[in-house]
């Protein structure tokens, strides 16, 4: 029967507080909803058709770029901070989760010491034995207590704060996840520009050098005629002149693919002399593929962009927020027990004693704080809304950053068979020119008239090729580089090269 007032003092509380913990109170709209155009507005390629993107860089058959991209990742202090922003969300979310729970704490202490009485003389004694002032000290006994219990403590989530809490951390561990992939996004793309960089560096460098190679013998020639006679002192100088001009830019040029080539060395933490034999085996220049993995639907694309997500994510966090805020602002009950053993031991006697309690029960309510509570929720709502204005903001930005490459990559494809149709005749023209030129018929001016213009013809096609990889970047960054929100089906086995998280996802808990 004793048990049973026990068991019945401990669950009344509890099922008390369990019945009042459903008074949650009303937050503002965790997801909110974002204005997109109905269709792309720039040119899609192929009519739009949806893919994977995690195998954007494989399509180039390119290993050493996706080396180059791994390594840099590896190397990446943003992506080592994003990882670290991960895994402290994650405990935070732990321990929001175990604040909905009772704690349970566990004490023990041992002491040891005496206990005595002390006599005088006996009275009625003799006035000798009295007048020598000397009394006797009763015998002490050793005692040692022995204690052993457990300390419980809960706090009923009465209006929701607890629970908010919890939902806020959740959706801020979600987000710095997003965050993490955004960062690997943003590192592949920056390596995937520095590549490019490096080849098309690597190219220009070829033109200079013909460039210079044709002048310089067309200068040697020049003044092997002028000291034979057939040629003007002036049109020596001038073909001189121009294979200077010439070497001047095939120097600079040089010192540019070294400063390139040093800021690929820096991405990727790869040896400058392993880098520059791995560079050297791979061929120089490859095609990109066409462009057939965008969506026609905008929300289809730009919702796998990880900062998109985490925007998103942003208003939920907020929204858990001002719940959290709203209920500061209500009593809170707590609820505290414990149950304990003490032992005494006296000489060689020894008594137990068993005792528990369940309390206090405690209500606390907010009186006066000179507003600080309500000024906390003002101050979440504000939050709450400038979290909505920056999710849309991304969206909108999303879907600009997309027409933008798209129009790009457009731009750049219709503009390649013009720029190899005028390098190819600008060629057809210098060659002849340089032939009447041997034979007399046109002048050194001329030569060098055609010889400019074929060379703007060679950098303007290097150049635009450039652009080509910037667009075909950009449309990777702008459409989250492969990366899928959690809970949608990757469209490809090689996802998971994508998609690894930083550590293990904690398992969902209260």
């Amino acid at each position: 029967m004793r048990k049973l007032r026990l068991i019945a003092s401990l669950c009344l509380p509890l099922g008390l507080g369990l019945g009042l913990s459903g008074c949650a109170l009303t937050r503002p709209p965790a997801q909110v909803e974002a204005p997109t155009p109905a269709q792309w507005r720039a040119p899609l390629p192929h009519g739009g058709s949806l893919a994977s993107l995690a195998d954007w860089w494989r399509q180039l058959d390119d290993p050493l770029l996706v080396e180059l991209i791994a390594a840099a990742e590896a190397a990446s202090p943003n992506v080592a901070s994003a990882a670290a922003r991960v895994a402290e969300a994650r405990f935070t979310r732990v321990q929001t989760g175990a604040a909905l729970l009772p704690s349970l704490d566990g004490t023990a202490s041992a002491s040891r010491g005496t206990s005595g009485f002390a006599s005088g003389a006996p009275s009625g004694g003799s006035a000798s034995s009295a007048g020598s002032g000397s009394s006797s000290l009763g015998a002490t006994t050793p005692i040692t207590t022995l204690q052993a219990g457990l300390q419980s403590k809960w706090e009923v989530d009465l209006f929701g704060r607890l629970r908010a809490d919890r939902d806020a951390a959740q959706a801020k561990l979600g987000s710095a996840d997003a965050k993490w992939h955004d960062a690997r996004v943003s590192v592949a793309a920056e390596t995937a520009n520095a590549y490019f960089a490096e080849r098309a560096c690597q190219q220009q460098l070829r033109v200079a050098e013909s460039d210079t190679r044709s002048r310089a013998e067309t200068a040697r020639l020049t003044d092997l005629s002028m000291r034979a006679g057939f040629t003007a002192p002036a049109d020596a100088a001038l073909a001189r002149a121009s294979a200077a001009d010439a070497s001047g830019r095939l120097i600079q040029q040089r010192a540019q693919c070294a400063v390139q080539r040093k800021a690929l060395v820096a991405l990727s933490g790869i040896d400058e002399g392993t880098l520059e034999q791995k560079l050297a085996a791979a061929p120089a220049q490859r095609a990109l593929p066409e462009v057939g993995s965008i969506a026609s639907v905008p929300a289809q694309a730009i919702s796998q962009r990880p900062d998109v997500y985490s925007a998103e994510l942003g208003v939920a966090s907020a929204s858990a927020d001002v719940g959290s805020a709203e209920a500061e602002r209500y009593p809170k009950l707590s609820i505290s027990g414990s149950i304990g053993r003490t032992q005494y031991r006296v000489g060689g006697l020894q008594q137990s004693l068993e005792n528990w309690t369940v309390g206090p029960v405690s209500l606390s309510v907010p009186l006066l704080d000179g507003g600080s509570r309500k000024a906390n929720a003002d101050a979440a709502k504000a939050r709450y809304a400038e979290a909505v204005s920056i999710y849309r903001a991304n969206v909108r930005q999303a879907v600009r950053e997309v027409e933008e490459a798209l129009v790009n990559l457009d731009a750049t494809n219709g503009r390649a068979t013009d720029a190899d149709t005028a390098v190819k005749n600008y060629q057809a023209s210098f060659d002849a020119t340089q032939a009447r030129y041997s034979s007399g018929l046109a002048s050194l001016f001329e030569l060098e008239d055609s010889r400019r213009t074929l060379f703007a013809a060679q950098t303007a096609r290097v150049s635009l090729q450039r652009e080509r990889t910037e667009a075909w970047v950009a449309l990777y960054r702008s459409m989250g580089g492969g990366w899928s929100r959690p809970g949608q089906p990757s469209e490809s086995s090689e996802t998971s090269s994508m998609n690894t998280t930083p550590a293990a996802k904690v398992a969902t808990s209260p």
